[in-house]
Parts: C-alpha cells; structure tokens; sequence
C-alpha cells in the first residue's frame, strides 16, 4: 500500500460521500445548515479519518482514527434512517445507502481487526 487511496475501505468509504452528496441534494432547503449538513460532514469524517488514519505511525494512533471513521459511519447510519422516516429519502434510496454503510463497517472492521492481530 502507497497511500490511503489504495485502501478499498477508503475507496468505498469515498463512494459513499459522493452518494450522500448526491441524495441529499433533494433535502429541503431549510435543512442546508441541519440534516443535510450535519450526514455530509459525518460521511465525509469516514473517508478523512481513514486517510488520516492511515499516515499514522503508531499502531494505537490508526486503530484511533480508524475507530472514530467507523463511530462517524455509525452517525451517518442513524441520520439515513431520519431522513427516510421523515421522507427526505424514498425507501429506495435509504435501501441503497444502507447497503453501502453496511459494505463500508465490513470493510473498515475488516482493517481494524487486520491492524489489531499484526
């Protein structure tokens, strides 16, 4: 691994800023400084503390941000489920996303748990 772009974590974590970008474009717009703003920043936080985490030395420094990139996903989980419940996401959509979250948590517990047995 050269850098973190090489991560399929982070890769997949990266596709899915741009889904959540793109689904929340249809938010109303007295949510620009709420719910849109707050899932935006939370999916970016996965895919920046990921690449964060990997230019870490220490072994403790990676598994931290690594485990702050998984509480982030965790945040954006609970934020898609609100926004489907008060039908700013069809059923569709949320299904959707929520498949990519559930593929990021593999990806990123996959990594952790690689760090935590080297």
């Amino acid at each position: 691994m050269h850098t973190f772009k090489d991560l399929i974590a982070w890769q997949k974590s990266h596709l899915l800023v741009l889904e959540i970008y793109k689904a929340t474009k249809t938010f109303p717009a007295h949510e620009q400084f709420g719910l849109t703003n707050q899932i935006r920043r939370a999916a970016v936080s996965i895919a920046s503390n990921i690449a964060e985490g990997f230019g870490r030395r220490t072994v403790a420094d990676r598994l931290h941000f690594y485990d702050m990139a998984r509480a982030s996903l965790h945040e954006v989980q609970a934020q898609l489920l609100i926004a489907k419940d008060i039908s700013y996401l069809m059923v569709e959509q949320y299904d959707l996303l929520e498949v990519s979250t559930v593929e990021c948590h593999k990806l990123l517990t996959g990594l952790i748990n690689k760090i935590k047995g080297s």
